[in-house]
């Protein structure tokens, strides 16, 4: 069974590329513009990884980490950052398994986050 992946971002260029990566990898993705949007799928869904951008409109990604992490049925699953080289450390950052920046080797961010989110199993 694949994993789950649920990528949240307000712009369809980095939601395209981290769900294609995540694609390309075997990865079932489902995808979200907001926080908003992220909570509505997470009432129905449990993603084994959440990669959410920080700033977007009507829920930003730290209101969506502070409600994920306040409830005991999500608060296990993992996040990754997906941020601006540019902007300021958060409390948000600390509290996500990593932080991969949006200008620079997306994909190879994306794949060292993975590899330390999801170790291979020894027999692979």
């Amino acid at each position: 069974m694949p994993y789950v992946a649920l990528v949240v971002d307000d712009s369809m260029l980095i939601r395209h590329t981290v769900c294609r990566f995540l694609e390309d990898r075997g990865f079932r993705v489902e995808s979200a513009i907001d926080g908003t949007e992220a909570l509505e799928i997470l009432s129905e869904l449990r993603p084994d990884i959440i990669l959410t951008d920080l700033q977007m409109p009507r829920m930003d990604g730290h209101a969506l980490i502070d409600n994920i992490q306040s409830k005991p049925e999500t608060a296990t699953i993992p996040i990754v950052v997906l941020s601006a080289r540019n902007s300021k450390p958060q409390d948000s950052d600390d509290r996500a398994r990593c932080v991969i920046y949006k200008d620079i080797d997306i994909g190879g961010q994306l794949g060292r986050a993975l590899e330390a989110i999801f170790p291979p199993s020894p027999s692979a």
